[in-house]
């Protein structure tokens, strides 16, 4: 595929967060929106009023065959997910899905398999990966002048939405697992956690989940639908400085705290022998880019160049690991669940 032709996208389900992967698409001068897929009629009335002309179809199957396209992106619940992403794959088409990936990770490890053997592009919809401010955290992270990461905790609570299919370490944290992942550039050896079910009976509105990694590292993520303030939080502890993400503020999202503990350099009595540090404290400035337009135009670049994308299958993969390893510990009272992948 030349750099100079559009990248062909059919997209499946014009739902609840396909209109905004549409308008993505469609505004991106760089991607060619060839047809939209939905079963749902009312859907396809909502996406004809708002771009007429561009055609639409009942069925992937019908899309596939009668579309010339060169990626297919996957909007549709994830209980879908697997059959209508594998279906895409075996047509040969690049194929991007909605996070999670799947609902297990021996379906997700097939999808990374098939992409894999056909030289596909797989990638997942990672959002926060390609936040402008996450991005940023990466390279304050990576640069040094944390020193090293020690752990981190995430908050995402809220009083609702409250969900009956799925608890919420399924609806809300794979936003901060592939967060973790990514700043760590690692993902967990292992997880526990608990939860309980408040409102409805065997499905979590409340878990606490511990991360822990090969390299010594942890992180804590605690989500909720029964919370009395809206909370979408990080927070890294270094050894040399600290680091708060708020995303719930408008203007200053990100605050670095020189501050710390540390050895002295001179022998000291007994209960002196460490020093607390508190430095200055600085909120840096960031220039916001809207991350679904950053994470579409990363898919058709990918698609063109072949690179692996910065959400691939296998990143989608980890995730999944991690949601099903946090189901199982909280069935099992909280015990640890190994969480390592073949490679």
């Amino acid at each position: 595929m030349s750099g100079s032709t559009p990248v062909r996208v059919g997209v499946v389900g014009f739902g609840y967060w396909g209109p905004n992967l549409v308008r993505n698409v469609h505004k991106l001068a760089d991607a060619e929106l060839v047809a939209v897929c939905d079963a749902t009629p009312a859907n396809l009335a909502k996406f004809t009023a708002a771009y007429p002309g561009i055609p639409t179809c009942d069925s992937l199957d019908a899309m596939l065959a009668t579309h010339e396209l060169d990626a297919v992106v996957v909007a549709t619940s994830a209980l879908s997910h697997y059959v209508v992403a594998k279906a895409v794959l075996e047509a040969g088409k690049h194929c991007f899905v909605e996070k999670p990936l799947t609902l297990t990770s021996d379906d997700a490890a097939d999808l990374v398999r098939i992409a894999d053997e056909n030289d596909l592009v797989l990638m997942v919809g990672h959002l926060m990966v390609y936040h402008s401010a996450v991005n940023f955290i990466k390279e304050v992270i990576d640069s040094g002048e944390l020193g090293d990461v020690l752990y981190l905790y995430a908050q995402r609570l809220n009083l609702g939405k409250v969900r009956t299919e799925e608890n919420a370490f399924w609806s809300l944290a794979p936003h901060d697992v592939s967060i973790v992942n990514y700043l760590l550039g690692e993902a967990p050896d292992r997880v526990s956690a608990t939860g309980a079910d408040y409102i409805n009976n065997g499905v979590e509105d409340t878990v606490f989940a511990n991360m822990h990694f090969a390299s010594g590292r942890m992180a804590n993520i605690h989500v909720s639908w029964l919370d009395p303030h809206k909370t979408r939080k990080f927070t890294i502890v270094g050894t040399k400085k600290m680091l708060v993400f708020d995303d719930m503020e408008a203007t200053e999202k990100i605050w670095i705290y020189d501050k710390g503990v540390g050895a002295p350099t001179d022998a000291m009595s007994f209960g002196e022998d460490l020093t607390l540090r508190f430095g200055e404290i600085k909120a840096p400035f960031l220039k916001m880019e809207e991350p679904l337009s950053l994470e579409v135009q990363h898919f058709l670049d990918c698609c063109r160049t072949g690179e692996r994308p910065r959400s691939s299958g296998r990143e989608g993969l980890e995730v999944v690991r991690v949601l099903e390893a946090v189901s199982e510990s909280i069935a099992a009272g909280g015990a640890p669940i190994e969480t390592r992948l073949e490679d």
